[in-house]
């Protein structure tokens, strides 16, 4: 093999072009950023109970502790004849009957309030069960 002269310089080995290198698979997640170390996010939640069951508890209880003597209480919780009843009772007796419902609005309301979530959705949710 002859030798390279020093005039001419030495053959570079041919590095392939842009065109001719393959793309790297899209991954699915998107491309991390310099100086971003925030862990990854779960893709989701493992779900304890259904967020609406806790959520009409808690609005129910609410609702029959600043709004009894309405039974607001129970249109939240569907049941529209006693919410009605209590409505009328108000209503009717100009406020009078107000007094009666609101003690019954807050005596539910701390019972909605202190059961436990499986106990409101047995009673109120599941069997129905209208008053206290």
């Amino acid at each position: 093999m002859p030798e390279n002269s020093p005039d001419q310089p030495e053959p570079q080995p041919q590095q392939p072009s842009p065109a001719d290198r393959p793309e790297p698979a899209a991954s699915k997640e998107p491309p991390e950023l310099p100086g971003s170390s925030s862990p990854p996010l779960p893709a989701e939640p493992a779900p304890s109970a259904p967020p609406t069951q806790i959520n009409l508890r808690i609005a129910a209880g609410t609702c029959a502790l600043l709004l009894g003597s309405l039974g607001v209480h129970k249109f939240v919780l569907g049941y529209t004849t006693p919410g009605i009843i209590m409505l009328v009772v108000t209503l009717a007796t100009c406020g009078l009957g107000s007094f009666v419902t609101g003690i019954i609005g807050i005596i539910e309301g701390i019972i909605y309030l202190t059961k436990s979530d499986e106990e409101f959705q047995e009673m109120y949710v599941k069997n129905k069960r209208e008053w206290f």
